[in-house]
């Protein structure tokens, strides 16, 4: 559809990247501290990833197209930087796959009537959809194109329908208390960086397009996330104890929806979204593993290969979403406030220090951007303190 270095391919393929299960998550927790407050936080962890983004745009321009993050590292901050960053990846995979395991299973087995328990919903998830991982990258995109096409269609449904029932009064509802702690889970909405080095070498190291490619691929999800916001928030129940339950119990948006929407129809169509959602999260994220795996333990990419791949990637997470229930937010906190921040905050911070020179080398813009990468970290660290 787009031609080798397509400016639009490129920020489709970034927006592609923010927008997945995260935003099944996020209405729950923004709730707490209602619709205006989500906006502003949304609009300054959107700043922040595209600033970060634009950082490490001119430090992968420096080192040179077809180097990744890690060799990127390596590079700047010698083998402790790339062990940390290998480490930051693995953990970050991990708490992702954790939180897309949880609550697929939690959708599959809502979805057979709760006859099912929910480890063996997750089950059925990697077993179904791992399998198409374990089979390559051609089946899992053939997979995930027919998977994209409802993703769309029940997003534009629900959002279409959804805004029939929002109650403008819900919208107005604000706690700024709470606000600061919604900031975690924000940033790792517009975690995009792991394509910076692709987009390099897509665009032939074109600074220009990659820096729009970087803005504008952020600003559309952005605009999803915020109507998406509104269309929730204006019509999930206003109970905070009902919210403050599905919290802390790890429960999507949809599971609150059933109860609180009198027309199921918005409910199902949220159901189905939240489902498309996740699967195709679940096999991005799980082939990007893979193949990060792939190259670190030097793997072999023959069947008995890829099944060790597919079960280092899947097995874990799996053991861990069912050994701790109810992750689902725990696990998207956990990679947005300490995982995602370090690695594509700190991170390209401290490599572009040693760059030394350029755009986005300023003191006072690295400064700016570190101390607002502890932040998240402080807000991550003192709301599970307060736990």
């Amino acid at each position: 559809m787009f031609k080798e270095g397509s400016l639009w391919g490129g920020i489709l393929l970034l927006a592609g990247c923010c927008i997945g299960a995260g935003m099944l998550g996020l209405p729950i927790v923004t709730a707490q501290a209602g619709f205006i407050p989500t906006v502003v936080f949304f609009i300054l962890a959107w700043l922040f990833m595209v600033l970060t983004g634009l950082i490490l745009t001119e430090v992968n321009l420096w080192c040179g197209a077809g180097t990744n993050l890690i060799s990127m590292s390596k590079k700047t901050l010698g083998s402790v930087g790339e062990w940390v960053t290998i480490g930051l990846f693995v953990f970050l995979f991990d708490s992702i796959l954790v939180g897309y395991i949880s609550g697929g299973g939690e959708i599959i087995a809502g979805a057979l009537g709760g006859t099912i328990p929910l480890w063996l919903g997750g089950l059925i998830l990697i077993v179904l959809f791992g399998s198409f991982v374990y089979a390559g990258t051609y089946y899992s995109d053939l997979c995930n194109r027919w998977l994209m096409v409802g993703l769309a269609i029940s997003y534009f449904l629900l959002v279409w329908f959804g805004v029939q029932e929002v109650n403008g009064e819900a919208l107005m509802k604000r706690d700024w208390s709470k606000a600061w702690f919604i900031l975690p889970p924000m940033v790792i909405s517009f975690g995009y960086h792991n394509l910076v080095p692709t987009l390099t070498a897509y665009f032939g190291a074109d600074r220009q397009r990659l820096r729009l490619a970087v803005v504008v691929g952020a600003l559309l999800p952005l605009i999803i996330y915020l109507l998406w916001e509104a269309v929730i928030l204006g019509i999930l129940p206003s109970e905070q104890g009902v919210l403050q339950q599905a919290l802390d119990h790890g429960e999507m948006v949809t599971h609150v929806l059933k109860q609180g929407v009198g027309r199921s129809g918005v409910a199902n169509l949220a159901e189905a979204f939240a489902f498309f959602a996740i699967v195709t999260s679940f096999l991005g994220v799980s082939l990007s593993f893979v193949d990060f795996l792939a190259d670190g333990l030097n793997v072999k990419r023959t069947p008995k290969g890829n099944f060790l791949l597919s079960a280092l990637v899947m097995v874990p997470p799996y053991v861990i979403a069912y050994t701790y229930p109810g992750l689902f937010y725990r696990a998207l906190n956990y990679a947005g406030g300490f995982a995602t921040v370090i690695l594509f905050g700190l991170i390209p911070v401290l490599m572009m220090r040693k760059k030394g020179s350029g755009p986005f080398s300023g003191h006072l813009i690295l400064s700016c951007v570190t101390l607002f990468a502890l932040l998240v970290i402080a807000l991550t660290l003192w709301n599970e303190i307060g736990k």
